[in-house]
């Protein structure tokens, strides 16, 4: 079930909220459960058995590790069945036709792998529950006694298929103890309206350009096409999955959840190491806490530092696809990141920021290109059009009708990949009128919200297109 569907919006969201604020408190974790489970169930039955099958092994992890976490041994041998046990699954979904298909060019053998079909957000949740039992294994919470609020912790629906990766240390105390009230569930309606604008309206508009160019012979595009096309889809990721966070945000809001941030508008960074620090915070905090802190970080010597950053680059690509695309394209960021610290880094800091910014989105735009592109071959040819290797044209025909047919679409998406609504906070609070802070608040915000959902569902029952990109990974 999407968020951004008239399933979604008009019978299942109506449904929970009035279940969830009708009974008592002793029972609201519960009604959270029933309809994450039917949500999660509602995109195929079968999958939910894998979760609570997966649920049950870290419930009994998570006892044992609270029992034996002050002995050393035992401690370890149980945090290691857990990442077996979880990895496992993990790598048998999303990996085990990726493994068997290299094996056989390898080796040149013939197997075969039958038809796996990944669960959904099975990606999401394995790291929620690797996050609940690192948790408890390094005394960052408490062991959670009843199975069923763990369930709910791993499939609770606003972060269950898409994230963002919630630590289970950041969300531990709120499953007894959180408060809702009138103020946060405003809040989150609010948050959640601007997550779907940025979906349905800016999102989608870019999909769909981006789908055409990338579906396209990449030896019929011009310079001018292909430039257009990586644009397109580097603006349909932000604003599709930084959407989806917010609407995950704003729906834990409204029932009393308190969820980080997730994207910090990336797009303004003025280099690679600031583009990580914004984009998929949940992602980049996760691996460098549970993975590139324990190898040592950046307190060892050149080469484990060296390799400490291929190692977590190396999963974060892997960690979205099982394709070698995804592969490269986080190496070439471990690459980059390197080359910052080591010799960029220096000659950056000197530039004028809107050169630095320039350098920063190019390599962003040039990365997605790998990201989007089905395999190597095709990414190469892509990329040379980009730069008039091979192209037949630099401005075709195509290229002037998407600039002259989607460009107040390309507009409005420049324009709100920036702080937009940061500044005119600041602005208003610069000019210390209360009544202009009250007026904008009260009156003029709310109108931009309502008018915002109002075109947003005109343009969804209108629309075919509406997929969530993060659903895959």
């Amino acid at each position: 079930m999407l968020f951004s569907s008239l399933t979604f919006l008009f019978l299942f969201l109506p449904l929970v909220i009035f279940s969830y604020y009708l009974v008592n408190r002793k029972l609201k974790n519960y009604v959270l459960l029933l309809f994450s489970l039917f949500f999660y169930a509602y995109g195929g039955p079968k999958f939910l058995i894998y979760l609570v099958v997966s649920v049950f092994f870290n419930y009994i992890f998570g006892l044992l590790m609270s029992q034996y976490k002050e002995e050393f041994f035992k401690a370890k041998i149980i945090l290691f069945l857990t990442l077996c046990v979880n990895l496992s699954i993990l790598g048998y979904f999303k990996y085990g036709k990726f493994i068997l298909q290299n094996i056989n060019l390898l080796f040149n053998t013939n197997f075969q792998s039958g038809n796996i079909i990944m669960p959904i957000g099975i990606s999401f949740y394995t790291f929620h529950s690797l996050s609940y039992i690192i948790d408890i294994h390094r005394g960052h919470a408490k062991v959670l006694k009843n199975p069923f609020t763990l369930l709910l912790y791993i499939s609770f629906f606003p972060q269950l298929v898409a994230g963002p990766i919630v630590r289970y240390e950041t969300v531990a105390t709120q499953f007894y103890n959180r408060e809702e009230n009138v103020g946060k569930f405003i809040k989150g309606i609010q948050r959640f309206i601007i997550g779907l604008a940025k979906k349905l309206l800016v999102a989608n508009s870019m999909g769909l350009i981006a789908d055409q160019i990338f579906n396209m012979n990449v030896s019929t595009l011009s310079v001018l096409t292909s430039w257009i096309g990586a644009i397109a889809y580097t603006l349909q990721i932000y604003f599709d999955f930084s959407g989806y966070s917010d609407m995950a945000i704003g729906l834990a809001s409204m029932f009393g959840f308190t969820f980080l941030e997730n994207f910090n508008y990336p797009y303004i960074s003025t280099s690679i190491t600031e583009f990580w620090r914004r984009w998929h915070i949940s992602l980049g905090t996760w691996f460098r806490d549970y993975v590139y802190i324990p190898l040592g970080g950046n307190r060892v010597g050149t080469f484990k530092f060296f390799r400490n950053i291929f190692v977590v680059w190396f999963l974060t690509g892997l960690w979205h696809g099982a394709n070698w695309t995804f592969i490269s394209w986080g190496l070439y960021y471990g690459i980059l990141l390197i080359l910052e610290k080591y010799i960029l880094k220096v000659y950056i800091q000197k530039l004028w920021k809107p050169v630095q910014h320039l350098y920063t989105i190019f390599f962003v735009i040039v990365g997605w290109v790998l990201f989007r592109s089905p395999n190597f071959d095709y990414a190469f040819k892509y990329i040379k059009n980009m730069f008039a290797i091979g192209a037949t044209t630099i401005v075709s025909n195509e290229a002037i009708f998407y600039i002259t047919e989607y460009k107040f679409e390309f507009l409005i998406a420049f324009i709100f990949s920036m702080p937009v609504g940061l500044m005119i906070v600041r602005l208003i609070n610069t000019l210390r009128s209360k009544k202009l802070t009250y007026f904008f608040i009260d009156f003029v915000k709310p109108i931009i919200d309502i008018a915002l959902f109002i075109v947003s569902i005109i343009y969804l029952v209108n629309s075919t297109f509406n997929p969530f990109i993060y659903f895959k990974f």
